[in-house]
C-alpha cells in the first residue's frame, strides 16, 4: 500500500444570484429587495400563481452563499487487483451508501468492462470513503465494482429485481447464495460482446468467470486504482463526503443535503423522524399532503429537535450542525427516541387550535422554517429540560407577534446562520411565546 497524500483544502462555494424566471418590472424589484435581505425566497408570485418551493428558509441562502470548510483530508491511492476488490465486496467491508443510485448497467456494458480488464485497457479509478477502520463507502465507481462482483459470481441481475437486490445487499452486506442462484433474480453472466469481424470471432464472447481459461489469471491480477478518502479534521464530521460526491457527479441533479444525510446517519432516530413526518397534524402546517420529494420536511423536523436539544453546541453552518446532531443521535437509546416522539405528539396537541397557516410568514406566504423551529424549541424547552410531557397551548396572536417582531426579523435577514442570530431568534421566541401560554387542563 502506498503512503497517503495529506491535503488541507478550503472549499468555497459561491452561488450566483439570478432572477429565477427572468421576470422583470415590479417582480424584478421585489426579487431584488428579497435578495438584498438575504432571506431565501426562491420565487415570487407571477400571473397570480405562486411558484417555487413551499418554504422559506434562511439557511439555504446562507449555507450556500459562501461556504468555507477547512478539511484535513487523507487521500490514499491503492492499486487493488480484481480478486482483492471482490473480497472487499463479498466480506461486507465496502458498502453502497443510500445516496447512490441502483445498479443500472446492462450486461453489454458490464461485459465491456470485463473485456477491458482482461485486455489491460485503462479503467477509471474508484473513490471510496473510509467511514472507519476497514469500513468503506463507495463515493464513485459503484457500477464498475458491482459489475466485477456479479461477473465473479457468474450471475447478472435482472432489471426488474434490482431494487429488491439493492435492499438485500444493504441489509446483509452481500447477496446470499440462495438468492444469487435463484433464476427469478439472476441470469447467467456470459460475456455479451460484439463480433469484431465475420472471420475474426471475439475470443471472450460467451465466456463466463468459470470458462475464462487462459484469461482467468490475467483478469484476476488486473488492478484498478482506488482512491481512499478519509476526513481527519474536523473530527466527528463527515461533511467532506457531500462535496466530493456532488462534485464528482456534477453532470446530474445534485442530491439535497438531507437526502445524503439520511443515508450517512440512518438510525432509529431517523426512522422516528419519518414517522412524525407522516402525521396529519404536522402536514397541515406545511400545506403538503405528501412528504417532500427531497425530504425538506424531514430536515425541518430535524432542525427543530437539534435546536431544542443541542443549541449550546450550535456553530455555523446549519448544515454542519445538523450533520453533527444526526451523528450524535445514532447513539440515542430507544427510550430517548420514544420520549422525543411523544414530545412531538404533545407539541401537536398544543397547536390543535391553530390555523393551518400558523407558521406561514405573513410577508411571503410561505412556511417559515425560522419561525417554526424557534417556536417549536421555545414551546418544548421547559418540558424537555424537565423530561416531562406538558406543553401549554400555543397562541396564534403570540406567533404573529413573533413573526412581526423587529428583533426576530433582523436576526432572520442578515448573518442568519451566525450563532448570535440563531440565539437571538430563540430568545425572542421564548420571550414572546411563553409569557402567554396557559397550561391545558
Amino acid at each position: 500500500m502506498r503512503s497517503g497524500w495529506l491535503y488541507r483544502i478550503s472549499i468555497i462555494t459561491i452561488v450566483k444570484h439570478f432572477h429565477p424566471n427572468g421576470a422583470c418590472d415590479g417582480h424584478a424589484a421585489a426579487w431584488k429587495n428579497e435578495r438584498n435581505s438575504l432571506v431565501t425566497v426562491h420565487n415570487v408570485p407571477i400571473h397570480n400563481q405562486q411558484v417555487g418551493p413551499w418554504y422559506e428558509d434562511y439557511a439555504d441562502t446562507e449555507d450556500n452563499e459562501i461556504q468555507i470548510y477547512d478539511y484535513a483530508i487523507t487521500a490514499t491511492p491503492n492499486d487493488f487487483n480484481v480478486l482483492t476488490i471482490n473480497q472487499f465486496l463479498t466480506s461486507g467491508a465496502v458498502k453502497i451508501p443510500g445516496f447512490q443510485r441502483n445498479y443500472v448497467w446492462d450486461i453489454g456494458r458490464a461485459s465491456k468492462l470485463i473485456e477491458s480488464l482482461i485486455m489491460g485497457l485503462p479503467v477509471p479509478q474508484v473513490f471510496l470513503y473510509e467511514e472507519e477502520r476497514n469500513r468503506f463507502l463507495v463515493i464513485d465507481g459503484q457500477q464498475r465494482l458491482m459489475s466485477i462482483y456479479y461477473f465473479m459470481s457468474k450471475r447478472f441481475p435482472k432489471e426488474e429485481k434490482r431494487v429488491e437486490l439493492r435492499r438485500i445487499f444493504d441489509e446483509q452486506g452481500r447477496i446470499p447464495d440462495n438468492v444469487l442462484h435463484n433464476d427469478e433474480y439472476f441470469l447467467t453472466f456470459n460475456l455479451r460482446l460484439p463480433q469484431l469481424l465475420p472471420n475474426r470471432p471475439n475470443r471472450l464472447r460467451g465466456l463466463n468467470y468459470s470458462t475464462l481459461g487462459e484469461f482467468k489469471t490475467q483478469f484476476e491480477l488486473r488492478t484498478i486504482r482506488n482512491v481512499i478518502v478519509k476526513q481527519n479534521e474536523p473530527p466527528n464530521d463527515d461533511s467532506s463526503i457531500y462535496e466530493i460526491f456532488n462534485r464528482l457527479n456534477t453532470g446530474g441533479v445534485n442530491l439535497s443535503p438531507q437526502e445524503i444525510r439520511i443515508s450517512l446517519y440512518h438510525s432509529s432516530f431517523y426512522e422516528m423522524l419519518h414517522r412524525l413526518n407522516g402525521i396529519e397534524g404536522w402536514r397541515r402546517f406545511l400545506g403538503l399532503p405528501e412528504p417532500d420529494l427531497h425530504m425538506k420536511d424531514v430536515e425541518v423536523l430535524l432542525r427543530g429537535f437539534a435546536l431544542l436539544a443541542s443549541t449550546e453546541n450550535y456553530t455555523p453552518s446549519m448544515k454542519r450542525f445538523l450533520n453533527q446532531f444526526s451523528k450524535q443521535c445514532k447513539r440515542n437509546t430507544p427510550d430517548q427516541n420514544v420520549y422525543l416522539e411523544r414530545l412531538f405528539s404533545v407539541f401537536l396537541d398544543s397547536t390543535r387550535e391553530l390555523p393551518e397557516d400558523a407558521f406561514t410568514s405573513q410577508r411571503t406566504r410561505r412556511f417559515n422554517v425560522a419561525l417554526f423551529e424557534s417556536a417549536f424549541a421555545a414551546a418544548c424547552d421547559p418540558a424537555f429540560t424537565g423530561r416531562t410531557l406538558v406543553i401549554p397551548a400555543m397562541d396564534l396572536d403570540r406567533i404573529r407577534r413573533l413573526d412581526a417582531d423587529p428583533e426576530f426579523i433582523a436576526a432572520s435577514q442578515q448573518g442568519t446562520t451566525q450563532t448570535l442570530n440563531v440565539n437571538t431568534r430563540l430568545r425572542r421566541a421564548r420571550a414572546i411565546l411563553r409569557d402567554d401560554l396557559v397550561v391545558q387542563p
